[in-house]
């Protein structure tokens, strides 16, 4: 369910908006979103899992969180975020 530490490493070498950088919101939302996504095929398969449900809703709302930020500072770079991620909104 949770993402291994070379994936971790690519996704923060992807988002990273310089050298060294994991605490951005942008890194932080693409983390996120790789655990959701990790979590969400584990839910097709296990249905009745409900901590780990309630532990995909924290993530969600998290994210939500941090998309909110990121729109409030820069809608440019808010933008450039979701359209990477390939996320709705």
């Amino acid at each position: 369910m949770s993402i291994t530490a070379e994936r971790k490493q690519e996704v923060i070498k992807d988002f990273a908006t310089k050298d060294g950088d994991t605490g951005s919101p942008e890194v932080q939302v693409a983390i996120l979103s790789e655990r959701i996504s990790n979590l969400t095929d584990h839910l097709k398969t296990h249905k009745k899992d409900f901590q780990s449900r309630r532990g995909l809703l924290i993530m969600v709302g998290q994210r939500r969180r941090l998309l909110d930020y990121v729109k409030r500072k820069e809608a440019s770079r808010y933008e450039q975020l979701i359209q990477r991620l390939g996320l709705r909104r």
